[in-house]
């Protein structure tokens, strides 16, 4: 049986009195997708930064390929590639300049590095941008430099948090089929999205978390049995707004009478 890439057991946290995480257990596998999904303070961030060594303050065990987060924070971070939706680029540097910085950051070999940034950047469609400054960049072009920088050591397991946010159609269809040449190639994708469509689509099991609990755990067919023959986003309402939504568009309705 192969051991977990990621394994977290009975995992807590608090922000003061509130209560964010209650208990979250789950092992994620090499050539897993796993897509972690909930509505806006479920927990999924906070669930991404205590697994990339961003929060220490919690009760419980979080396992990087083996390594404890927390009593070994180095060694579990090598193993990770985590490209968040929003993240502080250096904006006087280029793109060429941020990915050599982050390659040394992971004791990558230079030559390997550049290598590796003109082949990234050229599939991503802006080999004629990699010496021109982020701050002219739009927000699409900064996704991509930040999803350069989180796959360029090669990680054994890369974290998305909103990985498509900015990017044009033919940039996602590429993501798209990155993730799934990436799980094919042994690596754990670790997805959190609001786009539950393209979470149906790219992940191999879907969690689904609410108020810091899991709600469902399969696969998209296995959450298909258990709650009707519907899309993810109709099973995502139902478990997590009993309805809300309809309501509350009621309410916008009215707004206007």
């Amino acid at each position: 049986m192969e051991k977990p890439s990621i394994q977290i057991q009975n995992l807590f946290k608090s922000f003061g009195s509130k209560q964010v995480l209650r208990g979250i257990t789950l092992d994620v596998y090499p050539g897993q997708v796993l897509g972690y999904i909930g509505p806006n303070g479920a927990g999924k961030s906070t669930t991404v930064k205590i697994l990339c060594g961003l929060l220490s303050d919690y009760s419980g065990t979080v396992l990087v390929q083996g390594h404890n987060v927390t009593l070994d924070p180095l060694e579990a971070k090598k193993r990770i590639g985590y490209i968040p939706e929003m993240a502080e680029l250096y904006d006087v540097l280029t793109p060429t300049e941020f990915l050599h910085f982050m390659g040394e950051l992971y004791g990558m070999d230079p030559d390997v590095c550049a290598q590796r940034i003109v082949r990234i950047m050229t599939a991503f469609g802006m080999q004629a941008n990699l010496h021109q400054r982020l701050d002219t960049f739009s927000k699409g072009m900064r996704q991509k430099v930040l999803l350069a920088s989180g796959l360029l050591h090669n990680p054994d397991i890369i974290i998305l948090d909103e990985p498509l946010s900015g990017l044009d159609a033919n940039s996602v269809i590429l993501v798209k089929e990155l993730i799934s040449k990436l799980a094919k190639d042994g690596k754990t994708i670790f997805y959190c999205s609001h786009m539950m469509d393209i979470v149906e689509k790219v992940s191999h099991r879907i969690i689904l978390i609410d108020n810091g609990a899991i709600l469902a755990d399969g696969s998209f067919e296995q959450l298909k049995q258990q709650q009707g023959d519907r899309s993810l986003e109709q099973i995502f309402a139902t478990l997590t707004s009993k309805d809300a939504h309809s309501t509350a568009a009621d309410e916008l309705m009215r707004a206007f009478e």
